[in-house]
């Protein structure tokens, strides 16, 4: 504010050398501090220096209190400006600012609110997509602030009724946003604090529309629509804000691509994805460099348990190793080893050589590997040890049927198992043929034609000549230990002593992959297994899938292992359908 006539008591218990520039480099952020953060710079006009009088003020003595009166006011104690600093003018005097600050700019001012590169924290504005996908994203963006529009709230009213995903969704995200508004001294103006609810990552706050927003968008995109209204508010605070990064977070791709259209910065929700564009999911397999067992010459242990060879081996390669991780050592000349890694501990890991299920005497319900990476597959699956498994591949490299045949053999021969469920995401690839007659089996029968063909090459190799009646009495027997759920019914449920199999696994989100495995009780075996090139289902990709998050969450646990399976064995056709289309 500009300088009064005559000091008044606050700037009377100003330190003296709070009026003084003189010798000064000081910028005029610099001189709000000293003076309490108030702006005493008079103005323009009196920027120069006063007429000399007979008794002159001394430089460093303290002014004078006012006087009780303000009818005659004391001429006001003179700045002196002998050195002045050359620094630009300011842009808008102190009396421009508004009596209330706005909700970003106390944010601006707050010690919390740094970027990793020292400056203001972002400023993120959420569109409604986002927290419809998932309610926890308003706790996601660590040290940066949030924003959210007036129409996102009404968005998010419109799509709180149901008991769709979505619908779900909606409903927790309006319980956090009311959580976070009932905490006790929040205040919508200045920001409520994420971290109020027991999120402590969430270091930023969280900012409601409280006032209109205006800004001028192209005449072709309609105001009335709700995309276009984040877009005005999301310009608005460019304009208003241009010291701080603005930035629109969408999933939907056309509101990114009209944003960035307009000059606004616009990103994409990412922390729902498990990987990153520039990684690979983990294979479950190693190939052991070609000088692995020269180097381990001298300090390599070996010895026998049953019908299995054990490997205690060091080195640079240990570091590469998972828990229950396939490697193995081919090279022309020498004998190849194919095992796994069953104990890592300081720099020495202890590798298990497997079984070879590519022998006719181990075959597994009349079906062997082909080659190595489903023998590495049968492995797994015939290991009591492993609760979770994980089968990954594309078309026809046998993932359902090795799982039914270890099923199989481990449910009617070894009876460690009472009875194999099987499951599946009922995603469309076209149109939905609407809705199936019967019970819930007779309706999951048009879903799981996967598992009748396999059925049927299972039942012809086990019934050899046995004949008409033997084959029947055969499959009679499969059929009844095989019982075909929904996945719309699992809630709440719990498998003992079950051989479950998720079919077409990478249709899952991560919660509804979650939901599937906590099923599991003692005893239970859970198979997941699915193409990641075949995802069908609207807003998942490769690195949001369920079946790569379970992949991720589950490397090096003791109790699961996966395996990507590389070559198809249906048929010449259907292998070269894959590669080339």
């Amino acid at each position: 504010m500009p300088l009064p006539p005559a000091p008044s008591k606050r700037a009377a218990l100003l330190a003296p050398d709070a009026y003084s520039l003189k010798a000064s480099n000081a910028s005029l952020e610099d001189f709000d501090e000293r003076t309490g953060g108030l702006n005493i710079l008079p103005d323009d006009d009196t920027l120069t220096a006063p007429e000399p009088v007979d008794t002159p003020a001394p430089r460093k003595t303290r002014p004078a209190p006012a006087a009780k009166t303000r009818r005659a006011p004391a001429p006001a104690p003179a700045l002196e400006l002998k050195s002045r600093p050359e620094r630009p003018e300011p842009a808008a005097p102190a009396v421009a600012a508004p009596a209330t600050p706005s909700p970003v700019a106390a944010a601006r001012r707050r010690s919390v609110g740094k970027g990793a590169s020292g400056g203001p924290a972002r400023l993120f504005v959420l569109d409604t997509n986002v927290l419809l996908h998932d309610p926890m994203s308003l706790f996601r963006f660590e040290e940066h602030d949030i924003y959210l529009p007036m129409i996102v709230l009404e968005e998010l009213d419109g799509h709180k009724k149901g008991m769709t995903e979505v619908a779900r969704n909606g409903r927790q995200t309006s319980r956090n946003l009311d959580a976070l508004a009932a905490q006790v001294g929040g205040d919508m103006t200045k920001g409520l604090k994420l971290s109020a609810t027991g999120h402590q990552s969430a270091r930023g706050l969280l900012f409601f529309q409280t006032e209109p927003l205006l800004s001028e968008l192209p005449p072709s995109l309609p105001r009335g629509k709700a995309d276009n209204q984040i877009l005005g508010v999301v310009a608005a605070l460019r304009q208003r804000y241009p010291e701080r990064e603005v930035i629109l977070v969408s999933k939907d791709i056309n509101m990114r691509v009209k944003a960035r259209a307009l000059g606004l910065a616009a990103e994409d929700y990412e922390n729902d994805k498990t990987l990153d564009d520039g990684e690979l999911l983990y294979p479950g397999s190693l190939a052991l460099p070609q000088d692995f067992w020269t180097r381990q010459s001298k300090t390599i242990e070996s010895w026998q348990s049953g019908s299995h060879t054990f490997y205690r081996v060091s080195g640079p390669a240990v570091s590469q190793f998972y828990i229950n991780q396939f490697v193995y050592f081919e090279a022309p000349g020498e004998p190849s080893l194919y095992a796994r890694v069953t104990e890592i501990r300081d720099k020495t890991a202890v590798l298990k050589t497997l079984k070879d299920y590519t022998h006719l005497k181990n075959a597994v319900w009349g079906v062997t590997s082909r080659n190595r990476e489903q023998n590495f597959a049968l492995n797994l699956l015939m290991d009591p040890e492993i609760d979770f498994v994980t089968l990954a591949g594309t078309a026809g490299t046998g993932k359902t049927l090795m799982a039914l045949a270890a099923g199989l053999t481990q449910v009617l021969d070894d009876r460690r198992y009472t009875e194999i469920i099987m499951t599946r995401a009922t995603v469309s690839v076209g149109e939905d043929i609407g809705f199936l007659p019967g019970t819930e089996e007779e309706k999951m029968g048009p879903w799981m034609g996967a598992l009748d063909d396999n059925l049927e090459f299972l039942a012809k190799g086990d019934g050899g000549n046995a004949g008409e009646w033997g084959r029947a009495a055969t499959n009679e027997l499969i059929r009844s230990r095989i019982k075909v759920k929904s996945m719309n019914f699992m809630r709440g449920r719990t498998f003992m002593n079950k051989y479950v199999i998720i079919d077409e696994a990478q249709n899952l989100t991560p919660k509804q992959m979650k939901t599937l495995i906590t099923r599991a009780g003692p005893g239970t075996k859970m198979i997941c297994m699915g193409n990641l090139a075949q995802i069908d289902t609207p807003y998942l990709t490769e690195g949001s899938s369920g079946l790569t998050f379970a992949v991720d969450r589950f490397k090096g646990w003791p109790h699961g292992g996966h395996i990507t399976l590389a070559r198809g064995e249906r048929s010449r056709l259907a292998d070269f359908a894959s590669e080339v289309l």
